[in-house]
């Protein structure tokens, strides 16, 4: 395999270089290498690499700051993964590609099968599904995994950002009533590998390409998941301001923000586990494991 790698430097780019290294040659960029935002670069970048895999989690992933920057957000996340398509087509290439539970309202009881009708209500959301939508109608072989809450060891994120808050202040208020599951990069670049795997010794017009939910078994809450690094951190010896005990539960309604979160993030795995034959371990397994290289 000849392999494209977009967001390099990204929480999932990183630990993709990593999982990757076995299947064949991996030729990583970062924004400086292409800008998504470009299509033309998109083209140029393909026409000098010749992969004959696109693996893309590079995104805008400023969920926030999207709601005024929607036209760049709209062409990194909606535009780029359409033109990587159309090139794959037209190349005989396979495109990997990454998406969101924010394609979601929330609503819903229970958790998000592949079969229910996205309504995202954040710009954010919006130009990610403008993005599997144009990547499905451009004809070319691809896999789309939607995720949920990522994090890693490498780059920022809520855990991280939960240890930093705990040494600084004596007290914390985390959102309780969104559900989720925290998901890891690393499980993200191993289940990618896997199914790459596959597709290389079984990859032909009977290889089951599409769309799949990925992320780690079970679910939690903001608040829940804050207080699981707490507690975490404390029993390695880190020096804290604060115990799990003071991290407070607040509703959406008390923290506002620009862009609407769904309530409900939880997405059915059942189509991935069943088609590839993987068991996706608990999200606090995950947790553990970056904790122990961040601690």
């Amino acid at each position: 395999m000849r392999i494209l790698l977009t967001g390099k430097n990204g929480q999932v780019g990183f630990e993709l270089q990593r999982a990757l290294a076995p299947l064949g040659e991996v030729i990583a960029v970062d924004q400086h290498d292409c800008d998504l935002a470009n299509p033309d670069a998109i083209r140029q970048l393909l026409a000098r690499v010749q992969p004959n895999v696109i693996v893309n989690p590079a995104a805008y992933t400023a969920v926030d700051r999207a709601e005024s920057e929607r036209e760049l957000a709209l062409a990194i996340n909606g535009g780029a993964p359409g033109v990587f398509g159309d090139e794959a087509a037209r190349r005989g290439a396979l495109v990997v590609h990454y998406s969101t539970d924010y394609v979601f309202d929330g609503v819903k009881d229970g958790a998000y099968s592949e079969n229910d009708v996205p309504n995202p209500q954040s710009v954010y959301g919006k130009t990610k599904l403008a993005g599997e939508q144009a990547l499905q109608a451009s004809g070319a072989d691809h896999l789309i995994f939607r995720t949920s809450w990522v994090f890693g060891a490498h780059g920022g994120n809520f855990a991280k950002t939960m240890l930093r808050l705990a040494a600084e202040r004596d007290g914390l208020k985390v959102v309780a009533d969104q559900f989720g599951a925290p998901t890891s990069a690393a499980l993200l670049a191993d289940v990618t590998a896997q199914v790459l795997g596959c597709y290389k010794r079984e990859g032909g017009a009977g290889f089951p390409f599409g769309l799949y939910h990925l992320v780690a078994g079970g679910y939690t809450s903001w608040h829940e998941y804050a207080q699981t690094v707490v507690r975490a951190a404390l029993s390695a010896g880190k020096s804290l301001k604060l115990t799990a005990d003071q991290v407070l539960p607040i509703t959406t309604a008390d923290y506002p923000l620009p862009a609407s979160r769904p309530s409900n993030s939880r997405l059915d795995t059942h189509r991935l586990r069943q088609t590839f034959g993987l068991e996706l371990p608990v999200w606090q397994s995950g947790l553990d494991h970056v904790l122990q290289q961040i601690l």
